[in-house]
């Protein structure tokens, strides 16, 4: 089969989604699937809305026209600020997009009444993780003049948490969220319906003891596609983690002696010399680099440790044996690593389970040479 490559288990997929749609519900709130780590995988996709998602949402417009395109149809969210150039096509694709300036608000909105249409707009503010937000005191002016903005209609508002920051949202932090809501509602009147408290690093707050309140939607991207939490990487307990797997194959293997830096006659060069000593080990070396994944988010398996990567080589320290070229390994992946491997061209996607074709699902079982890039 062709390496290196990430095998897809749309069935683990779709029991994450299916189990996170079922928890959440029970607390009130809605789960919108991400797709941006996978490209907008059409069948990915597709085993979200098929977990029951309410929507999905991803930060590229090129894949939200590559799912539209496969025939999914629920509702799609732009979640990262829509660029100038793109508000036909936002506006075509997408039944909302996440924003933070005026300017581009305006500009949805005479391209939505170009289309002879209304683009949704929700609000991203800034909670503390000092990425995209519109500050709190802002917050109710700049509604009022997007209630006022033709061709837009205002849908909510929302937050992020954990991505610039690694700090996880705190109770007192969705309750400022729900009071932000209010006092909009205050001004302008019942507008806000959605509420969007984060992504997966909020899961630990909304399945714990208190009350939701009014947030009433998460955006899930890790939590669904790999099963863990990104603020402790830790594995969510009833989610599977091993939905996505990269396998890369040997291309060397041999028993070498440590690497001693000396300096060369060249004053200008420095050499690696080989010398001699008694810890010879068995090293393998993968053909799958940093330009294919990131390296530092791979999980080897037990009793191989990993030694270092550069831009298309892997060497792993296989300790007393190592494995035959030729042969491949499976290997985990974060969420950094699933992101940069799935976009990543020459590597290989090969996806098993359930599928969407046209919107329409069936029970196929991909063949395990079908690749699809």
């Amino acid at each position: 089969m062709t390496t290196p490559r990430v095998e897809i288990d749309l069935g683990k997929i779709q029991a994450n989604a299916r189990y996170l749609v079922r928890r959440l519900g029970t607390h009130g709130l809605s789960v919108t699937g991400v797709t941006k780590a996978v490209c907008g995988h059409p069948d990915i996709a597709g085993a979200m809305v098929d977990g029951g998602v309410a929507g999905l949402a991803d930060a590229r417009i090129k894949n939200v026209v590559r799912m539209r395109t496969a025939g999914i149809a629920c509702p799609i969210s732009m979640i990262r600020a829509p660029l100038l150039n793109e508000m036909e096509d936002v506006v075509e694709h997408c039944d909302a997009s996440y924003n933070t300036e005026m300017d581009t608000i305006l500009k949805l909105g005479a391209a939505a009444k170009k289309q002879g249409t209304s683009h949704k707009v929700i609000l991203m503010v800034e909670m503390g993780d000092m990425r995209e937000g519109i500050l709190p005191e802002n917050l109710k002016p700049f509604a009022a003049r997007v209630i006022a903005t033709a061709g837009v209609a205002l849908k909510g508002i929302a937050a992020n948490f954990a991505c610039l920051s690694d700090l996880a949202p705190t109770a007192g932090d969705m309750a400022m969220l729900a009071r932000l809501a209010d006092q909009v509602e205050g001004d302008c009147g019942p507008v806000v319906v959605h509420v969007s408290g984060g992504g997966s690093a909020n899961l630990q707050w909304v399945l714990g003891e208190g009350s939701t309140g009014r947030v009433n939607n998460l955006r899930l991207g890790e939590a669904i596609l790999l099963g863990t939490d990104p603020v402790t990487g830790h594995p969510i307990a009833g989610l599977h983690t091993d939905a996505f797997a990269l396998f890369a194959e040997v291309i060397e293997t041999s028993r070498k002696p440590s690497l001693l830096p000396t300096r060369s006659i060249g004053s200008e060069l420095r050499v690696l010399k080989l010398v001699r000593n008694d810890d010879r080990r068995a090293r393998t070396i993968l053909a799958v680099g940093q330009q294919d994944t990131d390296a530092s988010g791979l999980t080897f398996p037990s009793g191989m440790a990993f030694i270092g990567a550069t831009s298309d080589h892997i060497v792993i320290d296989t300790v007393e044996s190592g494995l035959p070229v030729g042969s491949e390994m499976r290997i985990g992946m974060n969420y950094s690593a699933l992101m940069r491997a799935m976009s990543a061209p020459d590597v290989a996607k090969t996806v098993h389970g359930r599928q969407k074709t046209n919107g329409i699902a069936n029970d196929r079982k991909t063949h395990p040479s079908l690749t699809l890039v």
